[in-house]
């Protein structure tokens, strides 16, 4: 029988997921059918793709759901995410970002348009049935926040509703305008399971204990969460003469020393706003104690990076890969079996799990 999980929708009442959760392979396998595939994934900004007839090949998550996906600029300068994989042998189609009119398999010559519909196949005359629908390409969903692309494979939920949510924060930002900056991005090894991670970011309850620095800059008293369906919002208040927005008029927050605010999307994706710009953060199962975290930086105004609560950001990371791996270490025991949440400065931990075990619970269709 397939293990069940419950937690209470009541805070007050609930337990964590069992430790067992962070220590059982089949567990750790079964996420990616119960919830990654059922979900929403960020691939990457519209300037991989940034004229017409250019197409970009890539794998989703490599290494856990390794998914060969096509993201393609059609000739009327549509974008459209496709299964690259042909439907005749399962060869990769695209194998290096380029232009291109056509989709032709190099394996046996099977021809697909810019809209993933087969056209052509050599030596087919005698196939009876032949094409069926299932001959085009796999094509995935795929939603946008500005430049910012996200594809679902099967997702079980709206990403509208979502990206409404963010829209109402920081709609005003000019997003386009947002430069990737490589040099200040990069990728983090962590010793623990990836739900452990997610964990340790949906809550400030930490912060005073291990970020010195970020708690000098932000106002615990006032720290936030807010809860939504299939995300949430920790909203970070300065101290003192902290860097924060400069909010317009008729914005939820106008009037208000936001220094930063930090999105989390289910399962594994956070999106960092700061007046300097923002830090995407998208966390990258490896195995069941092993975690890639991909930061990749967005710059907006120069001339505030590396100042209030978005500064220090490799500091504030490696102090949290500490205190997540200690709990990786600890989840070894025998005796500790789950905590508690503390109803005030978890919410987003326990929204978290709520949604974990609810995904998990699912009968599959």
């Amino acid at each position: 029988m397939a293990t069940r999980f419950f937690i209470d929708p009541d805070i007050t009442k609930a337990s964590t997921l069992p430790a067992s959760f962070y220590k059982d392979q089949d567990l750790f396998n079964a996420l990616k059918e119960k919830i990654f595939i059922k979900s929403w994934q960020w691939i990457g900004s519209d300037d991989l793709v940034p004229l017409p007839n250019h197409s970009y090949p890539f794998v989703l998550l490599d290494h856990y759901l390794t998914e060969p996906m096509l993201l393609i600029r059609n000739a009327q300068d549509e974008l459209n995410c496709f299964s690259n994989v042909c439907t005749h042998r399962g060869n990769l189609i695209a194998k290096q970002p380029g232009i291109v009119t056509k989709f032709v398999c190099a394996y046996h010559g099977r021809r697909f348009s810019q809209e993933g519909t087969f056209e052509f196949m050599p030596e087919f005359k005698e196939a009876q049935d032949f094409p069926r629908d299932c001959d085009d390409l796999h094509k995935f969903k795929l939603k946008n926040l500005g430049p910012h692309l996200f594809a679902g494979m099967l997702p079980q939920f709206n990403f509208d509703s979502v990206l409404e949510v963010m829209r109402q924060r920081i709609g005003f930002l000019p997003l386009e305008q947002f430069k990737f900056e490589s040099v200040l991005s990069k990728d983090y090894l962590v010793n623990a399971h990836w739900a452990l991670y997610c964990d340790n970011y949906l809550e400030g309850f930490h912060i005073p204990f291990v970020h010195q620095d970020l708690n000098d800059t932000l106002d615990y008293g006032d720290y936030t969460t807010e809860i939504y369906d299939y995300c949430n919002l920790q909203i970070g208040y300065a101290k003192n003469d902290v860097e924060v927005f400069d909010l317009p008029e008729g914005h939820p927050d106008f009037g208000k020393k936001v220094a930063a605010y930090f999105y989390w999307i289910f399962p594994n994706m956070m999106f960092n706003f700061y007046p300097w710009g923002l830090s995407i953060n998208i966390v990258k199962p490896l195995s069941m104690n092993k975690t890639k975290v991909a930061f990749l930086t967005y710059v907006w105004d120069e001339s505030k990076f590396d100042k209030g609560a978005g500064a220090l950001l490799d500091k504030v990371e490696r102090e949290d890969e500490y205190v997540v791996e200690g709990v990786q270490k600890g989840l070894r025991s025998r005796f500790y079996q789950a905590g508690r949440f503390s109803p005030k400065r978890e919410k987003g931990v326990h929204h978290f799990h709520k949604l974990i075990a609810d995904f998990m619970n699912a009968e599959d269709e």
